[in-house]
């Protein structure tokens, strides 16, 4: 017996209601699955495909329109799956290839889409094309990673630095050349310049269309071309942030975020505009990424949405800081549509960067209504809808490269990817039966699923409500936001769509504040986080960490 089939999963219904055909994903709840973390069905310790399969009812209870899978192709697993040794294969960790159209087959007869990542920028060092990329200099594939002489010295072409750490170039005695890494040197880097490599990874997108998915999440997507020229990178002025690792230290005018991008991004879309309902998302990393996620989604002939980590990255959720977010992305008629994410794999959960423990599950419900409030698409990360904090993973138990180089200096990557709570009486929380790859953080047994399943008031429960409320409203889909200035201390905005208007008002911070809108007899609250349990009227005192939606009458 697996954990997943005596898990809650399975009396969770499957009866979710089809999405629409073509722009499904405008205003969408997309739940990512981080599949290592999910659920092991087969006692290894390793969440897998059939533990997704399994789990899919309980993240149709949720009401979300799609899931977002994060890597389960063949890896060495330097970087958990984000080296890639076999686009077109699964691991055998998670399964093979017919666990994966088992989980297309069941989500689509849930009303769920499916939506898996590409990484395009790299692939793992043992992929067949780097094997004979890198055997001489004038192989077939020779060009189809970024190769370069050293200079005079016998150092590395360029100043660039990578992001786990150290120069980004590695020697390889074999073609006695430097190659590319932005990533681990083990995460040989793409030249995605070349025409050749471009239709092969559109082949790659080919192969998984034709077996049924919904759509991309393109991983660091500026990274997918780099600088010709080979110009080093300039310093990076001081903002006053601190540096943690030389990568932060340079400004990557070269290394990345090469203005060709967008021309592959357009043959991406030709390919996807030959199915039905495609959904393209690109992740875009780095200080000033708007000029770049605009260029990546515009005039409708590249991709469909992108999304930063202004909010991922933030150490502290405020007013100023969500409406620049949001402000970035108007109405023009040629501009994409934003996707929003307060955590996911790539960053400590949010409740631990945003408020104290005592705090957490209050938190955890105003964040989630917030992040269901704004215009654009939501992505909701495995656990985030239990309210789980980042988890305390001890040194040794670490597996991230990223976390172990920058240990202590950043609460790393392993403490968001622990395991899924489901059974809190089970042995590793119903994850697994054997021993799990990381450990199941204690603080997360009160908050497993089953637990949270039978409390009415429980956030699991409350972020259920929101996730209906959104579908049911689409002025919260897809209605104009429009903040309201006058709301002091406040952070609130109208929603607006065809006559309809929601109000959301947040309190983000450690004080009561007192506002009411000027009619306030116009609206009627329909739910709230942390207020109080009278929805007759609007509140005119917020307590800290509260907030709610009112509709208009």
């Amino acid at each position: 017996m697996t954990a997943m089939e005596t898990s809650p999963a399975k009396a969770f219904r499957e009866d979710a209601a089809p999405a629409v055909a073509n722009q499904w994903w405008r205003g969408a709840v997309i739940y990512q699955v981080y599949p290592r973390s999910f659920s092991d069905s087969n006692g290894d310790g390793v969440g897998d495909l059939k533990g997704v399969l399994a789990g899919l009812d309980y993240i149709s209870s949720l009401g979300v329109d799609a899931v977002w899978l994060s890597p389960f192709f063949t890896s060495p697993m330097h970087d958990f799956g984000y080296d890639v040794a076999d686009y077109c294969n699964v691991d055998p960790v998670f399964g093979d290839l017919e666990d994966f159209d088992e989980i297309i087959k069941k989500a689509h007869r849930l009303g769920l889409k499916i939506i898996i990542d590409q990484v395009y920028s790299h692939t793992s060092d043992q992929h067949a094309w780097f094997e004979e990329s890198r055997q001489n200099k004038t192989n077939p594939k020779a060009d189809w990673f970024v190769w370069a002489d050293a200079k005079a010295d016998g150092s590395p072409p360029t100043n660039w630095q990578s992001v786990f750490g150290g120069g980004a170039w590695e020697w390889d005695s074999r073609r006695r050349q430097y190659y590319l890494h932005n990533f681990l040197a083990s995460q040989p880097d793409l030249n995605v310049h070349i025409v050749d490599v471009q239709d092969a990874l559109l082949e790659v997108a080919k192969f998984w269309l034709d077996r049924g998915v919904d759509g991309f999440r393109l991983d660091a997507l500026n990274f997918a071309m780099h600088d010709p020229l080979l110009r080093d990178n300039p310093p990076a002025p001081s903002d006053g942030r601190p540096k943690t690792r030389p990568f932060d230290y340079q400004l990557h005018k070269f290394n990345q975020s090469h203005p060709d991008i967008p021309k592959f991004l357009e043959r991406i879309r030709d390919l996807t505009n030959q199915y039905q309902g495609v959904f393209t998302v690109a992740e875009v990393g780095g200080p000033e990424p708007m000029a770049e996620m605009k260029a990546f989604t515009a005039n409708g002939t590249r991709l469909d949405s992108a999304y930063n980590f202004s909010f991922l990255y933030a150490e502290k959720l405020t007013n100023d800081l969500t409406k620049r977010a949001v402000r970035a992305w108007g109405r023009a008629t040629d501009e994409g549509w934003p996707s929003w994410a307060f955590s996911n794999h790539d960053a400590p959960r949010a409740i631990s960067r945003w408020a104290s423990e005592d705090n957490s599950q209050r938190a955890a419900k105003l964040y989630a209504m917030l992040l269901l409030s704004l215009r654009g698409n939501a992505f909701l990360y495995q656990g985030e809808e239990l309210g789980l904090p980042q988890a305390n993973v001890p040194f040794e138990a670490l597996q991230d490269p990223e976390a172990i180089v920058n240990w202590p200096a950043t609460l790393g990557r392993d403490g968001a990817r622990t395991p899924m709570p489901w059974i809190a009486a089970q042995p590793n929380a119903g994850f697994t039966s054997g021993t799990p790859w990381l450990p199941v953080d204690a603080r997360h047994l009160q908050l497993a699923a089953d637990v949270q399943q039978a409390e009415p008031t429980s956030t699991l429960n409350f972020v259920r409500t929101l996730i209906a409320l959104r579908k049911q409203n689409d002025v919260l889909r897809n209605g104009d936001l429009r903040f309201i200035e006058d709301a002091a201390g406040l952070l609130a905005f109208k929603r607006d769509l065809d006559g309809a208007e929601a109000l959301c008002v947040f309190n983000l911070g450690d004080d009561s504040q007192h506002w009411q809108p000027p009619r306030p007899e116009q609206f009627t609250t329909i739910i709230d986080a942390g207020v109080s349990d009278d929805n007759s009227a609007l509140p005119a005192t917020l307590p800290p960490l509260s907030g709610y939606i009112a509709f208009s009458r």
